[in-house]
């Protein structure tokens, strides 16, 4: 069966987008007005590494089975579409056209998974034995998810890294680190098997090269358990948010290995939060297995960068396993200072940009 199927965000959401379109399902991406008149002129590429190969190989959405139309916020029925995908940063959801789609997407129902690095809060709620209210102060506006029924709504882990490269056009996807998305299941079966059928499809996929058909890498995961997807969040407090210094920025790779005892150290309080708080151990990633990967992430990550161009709003996970880790009555004093710096980064931007 081939699925309609609405990703609110061109960048990232295009890396998902091109391994759905190997399915035959079509693709409708939520983006601003040039990334949309270039994907409906040109498709999208998308640039994978490919072990053992010494270039990566390009996907070009033209050439794929299902179809691609991108366009903005106005005139869409969310109702049209059997699953809608969110892939942009947390803090754009607050924005004119985007805010008002987003709470369309909530009240009509449709199976909604998300490739936040931050959970939505409705998703939160899927979490027994946490009060909700305390963990708003995390979000730029918890108010946007008040139409969703957490039951509808998924994470899947953003794990795969990407960039655009920044001498190409706004069309082009390179893929950094080709790991698989994981995703939770939601409450209702049916939707579900929307994920399943998606996961088999990317499986299939076998791209034509000259030396023969290859299998590609990024695969979407489907998870019974709801912790899997926040398997992230260790990674990013070890690392991603640990990018972020007091005059500028690193790499994650210097985040995680400039000091690795630290990282360990913050890796594992978190990793025993998400324990504490319902999580499988064997549904986790052990900091071994991550500190490996973090030595291929030679750039500083997205929070880093987006602090260092001035915004002033970032999306804070950080934040968010700071106040539940609080509500289990524990701290760690290096993502309490740490989050203490972007506090402190982003009072200093929002202070620039109102002056």
């Amino acid at each position: 069966m081939a699925y309609k199927i609405m990703i609110m965000g061109a960048s990232y959401g295009s890396l998902l987008a091109s391994k759905i379109l190997f399915g035959g399902h079509s693709v409708h991406l939520i983006c601003l007005p040039a990334e949309a008149d270039l994907i409906n002129a040109e498709g999208f590429r998308v640039r994978l590494p490919i072990r053992g190969r010494k270039d990566p190989i390009e996907i070009d959405s033209r050439k794929l089975p299902g179809k691609v139309t991108a366009g903005g916020t106005a005139g869409v029925n969310p109702a049209d579409y059997d699953l809608v995908g969110l892939a942009m940063q947390e803090p754009q959801y607050r924005s004119p056209g985007v805010r008002e789609l987003l709470d369309a997407v909530g009240k009509s129902k449709v199976p909604c998974m998300s490739i936040m690095n931050m959970p939505p809060l409705p998703y939160v709620r899927r979490i027994p034995g946490l009060d909700y209210e305390l963990l708003k102060a995390a979000y730029t506006d918890p108010t946007v998810w008040d139409s969703f029924d957490p039951e509808r709504l998924t994470l899947c882990s953003p794990d795969p890294q990407a960039i655009r490269p920044p001498d190409e056009k706004v069309n082009v996807l390179q893929v950094t680190l080709p790991t698989n998305f994981k995703v939770a299941r939601f409450k209702d079966e049916k939707a579900t098997a929307i994920l399943r059928q998606l996961e088999k499809d990317i499986d299939a996929v076998r791209f034509d090269t000259p030396e023969g058909k290859i299998e590609l890498p990024v695969k979407l995961r489907v998870y019974d358990g709801i912790f899997v997807p926040l398997a992230k969040w260790a990674m990013l407090l070890a690392g991603n948010y640990r990018c972020v210094t007091k005059d500028g920025m690193r790499t994650a790779q210097e985040a995680v290995h400039s000091d690795i005892e630290t990282s360990r150290s913050v890796y594992n309080f978190v990793f025993d939060l998400s324990v504490k708080i319902g999580a499988d151990p064997k549904d986790l990633v052990p900091f071994e297995k991550y500190a490996a990967a973090a030595q291929s992430l030679v750039r500083p990550a997205s929070a880093a960068r987006a602090l260092s161009n001035g915004v002033p709003n970032i999306e804070r996970a950080d934040k968010l396993v700071q106040l539940i880790a609080k509500q289990k009555g524990l701290s760690h004093p290096v993502i309490d200072a740490g989050v203490a710096l972007v506090d402190a980064r982003l009072e200093a931007n929002r202070k620039k940009a109102a002056a």
